[in-house]
This record gives C-alpha cells, structure tokens and sequence, in this order.
C-alpha cells in the first residue's frame, strides 16, 4: 500500500507551526501576567497574591498585576479564569471556599475541577472565632452563655452564604444549639472592620489576617480551629480544649488557570510560585501572618490537584447534610 505523498508546501507548513510551538513555549512569558483575586484588596488572599506577585515578576521576567475580581462568594473572580483563554497569562489564586466549598452551595456555570487545572498550593492557615472587644465572655463556655441570652441580637460575619466563615458559625451553632443572624461581607477585610467598631459581634476567619487584631486588643480570640495550638497566637487555646472538639478547617490557597492551558506553561508558573515560597525573605513574612508552606512535594500541579479533590469529597456531604445554601 503506498503512503500518500506530503507536498513541500504541507511540509513547509508543518514545520512553521512545529517551530512556533516550540517558541512559543519558550519565550512564555512575553507579556504582563494577571493574577484574579476574588476578594477586595486587604483581604488574606489579596495579600498572599500580591506577596507572591512581587517575586514572581523577577523570576518570570514579566509585570504580574492583580486584578481584584469580587462578588458571590467569590464565584465570579474562579468564573473569569475559568472562561479565560488558556494561554497562561491568565492565574487565578483560590483558596477552601472558592474551589471546594462553593461546587457545593452555589448552581456554578463552571466546573471546579473540570474547567480549571491546579498549578500550586501555596500556604495553610488556620481558622478561629474571634470577637469585639467589648464582648463580657472570655472563653467559649460564657462565649456560649452570652449568645444564648442575646439570640435576638447577636450577629456573627459570613464571607459569602457556604463560606468556611460561614460553615464556621453554622457547624458552632449547631453544636451549642444556639443561635444568631448572619450578616453577609464580600470580604474579610470589611468584616474585621466592623468587628473592631462593634458593628457585629463574632467572625471565624483566617486567622492570619486578624492576628494583627488580637494582638493589639482590637478583637479577641476564643478558640482556633485546629488540633494543636497555632504558633503565632500560643495562648488562646484549640477548639478541642475550649470544650468543641473535632472543628478543624484548614484554611488552604493555591493558584489555577483555566483547564486546557499548556503544561509547559503551568510547569513555569509553578516554577516560580515554588521559587516565591522557598525564598527566605518571603517565607518569612508569610510566617509572621501566621501562614504555613506545605512540604516541597506537595507543592505540584499534581499533588496540589489530588488535595483539592480529596478537600471536595470531604466537604460536599457535609455541606448538603446541613442544606447549606448560597442567598
């Protein structure tokens, strides 16, 4: 059987378009980089994006802007990334509510693992319950008492309906059997803003970016939402030992691009994210936020996309049992 003939000009053809893959994967970057937040500046993801950014431009050779793309929850900044083209100029930093909390309260137009590829999970922190400062209880046990006496009062902050903040105040509620109202924030930032003026009374939120806060007296802390004592806050104690054991969340962020994106791509985004946290200045002041950088083999598209898949098939059940909703 005789093959078919490949004229010179086809030839020609696919040697142009062979060659300019292979350029083009090796000049990525050649433009500014964008880097979706899905929360308004000040918050704990818009700052670990623009920590990360800083040391990213030397090591991709190019400008990395952020662009603070906010509401729902956070589903309208994944949702940009996920509709964009996937040409790696377009990085999206998530974290627990926005790619794995939300697939489970929100009707998305995008699938959180279908349509976006991991490239690196970044840090983790912890959550914990926080209050104003003018709250009598100084514990969890009168923490509890106070809001069983003020049912009809008392308010707590949620980052957007099915949250960790949210899931937070819901799953204590549910095991004090009290209750509170509410009050939705598109960020944390404005949240803390109104604990610190009295404006609400409580809020369960990353506790890197209020640390600040406890620290100066401005809101104090009850319980963090792990099953050690966090290091940057060693007095207050676990939510194992202020009586409510077993409300762990960690509080993860990593960066993704839209699915279809080229693995050369991703392999130099992830280059440079891992290079970001491995310097000591950076690592440092990720610390002092009270943020912790997973070990070096966890930091791969692949690893990072295994956990965030396990992360999804924890949480969903959970959410769905509770019939949490996003309003």
């Amino acid at each position: 059987m005789k093959m078919p003939l490949i004229t010179k000009p086809l030839v020609i053809v696919l040697a142009c378009l062979a060659a300019s893959v292979s350029v083009g994967a090796q000049t990525y970057p050649s433009r500014p980089i964008t880097i979706v937040v899905p929360y308004p500046a000040g918050g704990p993801t818009d700052t670990l994006a623009r920590i990360m950014a800083d040391h990213m431009r030397g090591s991709l050779g190019q400008s990395v802007v952020i662009e603070n793309v906010t509401g729902a929850g956070g589903t309208i900044g994944v949702g940009r990334v996920a509709r964009a083209a996937p040409d790696g100029y377009t990085l999206g930093i998530g974290q627990v509510s926005t790619n794995a909390f939300n697939g489970a309260t929100y009707s998305l137009p995008y699938d959180l693992l279908k349509d976006l590829q991991p490239v690196a999970l970044l840090t983790i922190a912890p959550m914990w319950i926080i209050g104003k400062s003018a709250l009598p209880a100084s514990n969890v046990k009168e923490l509890v008492l106070w809001i069983k006496g003020n049912s009809d009062k008392a308010t707590m902050a949620a980052v957007g309906w099915g949250s960790a903040s949210h899931l937070c105040g819901v799953y204590f509620l549910s095991q004090t059997g009290t209750r509170l109202a509410f009050v939705p924030y598109r960020g944390a930032a404005p949240a803390n803003q109104d604990l610190v003026a009295g404006q609400i009374d409580l809020f369960c939120p990353e506790a890197s970016n209020s640390l600040p806060l406890v620290k100066s007296g401005k809101v104090k802390a009850f319980a963090v939402l792990s099953k050690t004592r966090w290091a940057a806050a060693p007095d207050v104690p676990t939510i194992d030992e202020a009586g409510l054991p077993g409300l762990y969340i960690p509080f993860w962020h990593g960066f993704f691009v839209p699915a279809g994106t080229p693995r050369d791509f991703i392999g130099k985004l992830n280059a440079a994210a891992v290079a970001a946290l491995a310097d000591p200045a950076i690592r440092q002041r990720l610390v002092d936020m009270g943020q912790e950088i997973p070990p070096r083999e966890q930091l791969t598209p692949e690893a990072f996309g295994a956990f965030q898949k396990a992360e999804i098939e924890k949480w969903w059940p959970i959410i769905k049992a509770a019939n949490v909703k996003a309003e």
